[in-house]
């Protein structure tokens, strides 16, 4: 017996970078959570599945944010005024000391997923605190979710104010041990741990080789942060004198792909050889438009990073980022490209819409695997937006229609329906 549905609508997705496809009134078969690919009529084979009749609406996949941090969803929006290493000491700081207690955790980690769950994005790699257990209860929510995700449990033992200075290296390790294995008792289907220093700044040398070690022990993927601002750039330079430059501190803990799956968030300023050891390694860029003006950190050159075949995906970096839409990331991405272009680099050209959209669904989609497109074989991830809310003096092209439900952000009024590997979340 046949496991799956069909739906009906006007299916939009991009199996390349310039290439979106729009198929209108067309079917897209989801059979035991995989996607079948999308047809004009229904395959004989599959005319016992339902079909869901979405006519006239749009039908995307599911969104991936690549980079954010579920402890900061509570300020949002505050401490816009700071840059980066100001911003932490002052704002991020206090806020995660607060998740040393579990029902504070619970409470505020309740929000977020709650917000996560009606948004547009079907996976998301997230950043927790110290706080083994408090990370637990965000893994365990997001687990409920129905959504895909990866769950960090942070490591900082240097640099840091004494409610979030892990006593030891060691002791970092043993916790992060700890919240790996708890995840693997408890059988996830749809939340995995991740290994997440901090950054460079507050992880010791030998913490970050303990980490590399139990990276490997258990394959599990990296996240992190990578040349996101001048003087987080400057700093890791005076801590780590015998590194070629930033990503080598990764690196030569194992931490910085080789085989093994690694994004880091940012990657402004990354030089020459540490762009090179990105592609080389094929570690996965996370651009994080909003977050990198909200804290005047600059602008990520994507188009040079596209042009080299660097993997890249959007990320809303809340809270840095304000807002958990991933189509306000799409569309910060190319306006800042614009800007990049203009002020910048005169021969980077801007992303186009199809570009960003590729690169908050199957670019990003990528670090989960099969992920974020209709394409034969994909994960079953999808949106169905109904832009009827939007009022137009005259009829626009689906190709229109499309571009205009990201720029007014149709994710936070116009969502009917969402399916994460071929199960309904709303």
């Amino acid at each position: 017996m046949q496991n799956g549905f069909i739906m009906k609508g006007n299916i939009c997705y991009t199996p390349g970078p310039d290439n979106l496809v729009i198929r209108e009134n067309a079917f897209t078969v989801c059979e035991d959570g995989i996607c079948r690919g999308v047809f004009d009529t229904i395959p004989d084979r599959y005319g016992g599945l339902k079909v869901i009749d979405c006519s006239g609406m749009l039908v995307i996949p599911g969104l991936v944010d690549l980079h954010t941090h579920a402890p900061q969803f509570a300020f949002r929006g505050s401490g816009m005024d700071f840059e980066l290493l100001e911003w932490l000491d002052r704002v991020t700081f206090p806020e995660e000391m607060r998740y040393a207690d579990e029902a504070y955790a619970r409470s505020a980690y309740e929000i977020v997923v709650a917000r996560l769950k009606q948004s547009a994005v079907t996976r998301v790699v997230l950043f927790g605190t110290i706080h083994t257990s408090s990370t637990l209860i965000l893994a365990d929510l997001m687990e409920n979710s129905g959504l895909i995700s990866y769950v960090g449990k942070v490591n900082m033992d240097r640099n840091a104010p004494q409610g979030l200075r892990e006593e030891s290296a060691s002791y970092s390790a043993a916790e992060t041990r700890r919240f790996v294995e708890e995840c693997i008792s408890r059988r996830y289907r749809h939340t995995k741990p991740i290994i997440t220093p901090r950054f460079v700044i507050s992880c010791t040398d030998e913490l970050m080789r303990e980490l590399g070690r139990i990276r490997e022990e258990y394959n599990l993927p990296v996240q992190s942060h990578l040349s996101e601002n001048p003087g987080e750039v400057l700093q890791v330079k005076e801590l780590e004198t015998e590194a070629a430059f930033y990503g080598d501190v990764y690196d030569r803990a194992g931490l910085f792909g080789r085989g093994a799956n690694a994004v880091m968030a940012h990657c402004i300023y990354s030089e020459p050889e540490e762009v090179e050891r990105i592609l080389e390694n094929g570690v996965w860029v996370a651009h994080c438009p909003e977050s990198n003006m909200n804290l005047a950190s600059g602008i990520a050159p994507i188009r040079r990073y596209l042009e080299k075949g660097i993997r890249v995906g959007l990320g809303t970096d809340v809270a840095a980022g304000t807002s958990e839409s991933m189509f306000h990331a799409v569309t910060d991405a190319i306006k800042v490209s614009k800007l990049y272009w203009r002020y910048v680099d005169s021969d980077a050209k801007p992303l186009t819409f199809p570009e960003s959209f590729y690169l908050a669904t199957k670019g990003g989609g990528a670090f989960f695997g099969k992920a974020g497109s209709f394409e034969d074989g994909f994960d079953f991830d999808a949106v169905v937006l109904d832009d009827r809310i939007l009022s137009f003096a005259h009829p626009l092209s689906v190709r229109d229609r499309l571009e205009s439900a990201f720029y007014q952000e149709l994710d936070q009024t116009g969502i009917v329906m969402k399916f994460a590997a071929g199960k309904q979340v709303i």
